[in-house]
């Protein structure tokens, strides 16, 4: 009898919410980053990337912060919004999220750099607007590295547990990720249920590289 795999299928909603979150800020953060000068630029660009070596419990601590109940922001997010993070999955989706943007954030903005502005500039000419060029123009040769930051940041917010062990704990049936349900599996023994979820987590990762090296810039058509 196979065990539960509620777990794996909690860590691809929390993955793909987390992901999508990602995207709507990270390539506005990109584009801003790539094309913009402004001061404290390379401030804000530190602190984007923070989370890329910050230990995940420091992270997560962080987030318990700045989203706990007792807090400016949290307790102002649920009177206002209805909305609770701490011990709810939508918690490990900010976890997850914050933890992976860095890996979308950096090849985003590496594949924004390499689009030759004076075809924008070209675009421009012809008579469209910015909105226009952003779309027929950066963003097909862009799609490469946005791509393959995605199929990262999907990745990494798949496997995410520190971050989410701090933020939305560890709640079978309800907060309970892959990651958490084989830490817990592995303390009671239980290797057939651990092997089981490694194996999803490894399978999907894996899938998800092989996207991403499929699709990162430089690569030829025959890859």
């Amino acid at each position: 009898m196979f065990p539960d795999l509620a777990p794996l299928w909690l860590s691809l909603k929390v993955a793909t919410a987390a992901t999508v979150g990602v995207a709507l800020v990270g390539a506005p953060a990109a584009l801003l980053l790539a094309r913009r000068r402004f001061p404290g630029k390379a401030l804000a660009a530190g602190l984007l990337t923070l989370p890329l070596v910050l230990p995940p419990t420091v992270l997560g601590y962080v987030l318990l912060q700045a989203f706990g109940r007792r807090t400016w922001l949290g307790g102002w997010l649920e009177r206002s919004l209805g909305v609770t993070l701490v011990f709810h999955w939508s918690g490990a989706v900010v976890a997850a999220a914050v933890t992976a943007f860095p890996l979308f954030l950096l090849p985003a903005r590496g594949a924004f750099e390499a689009v030759d502005p004076r075809l924008e500039d070209a675009a421009r000419l012809l008579g469209r607007g910015e909105a226009s060029v952003f779309l027929a123009v950066t963003l097909p040769l862009a799609w490469r590295g946005l791509a393959a930051g995605l199929a990262l940041a999907f990745a990494r917010a798949l496997g995410d547990f520190g971050a989410t062990m701090m933020v939305a704990g560890n709640i079978p049936g309800l907060t309970q990720t892959a990651a958490l349900a084989i830490y817990d599996a592995v303390q009671i023994g239980d290797s057939r249920r651990a092997a089981l979820l490694s194996l999803g987590v490894s399978t999907i990762s894996i899938a998800a590289l092989a996207f991403v090296q499929r699709t990162a810039p430089g690569r030829g058509a025959r890859s």
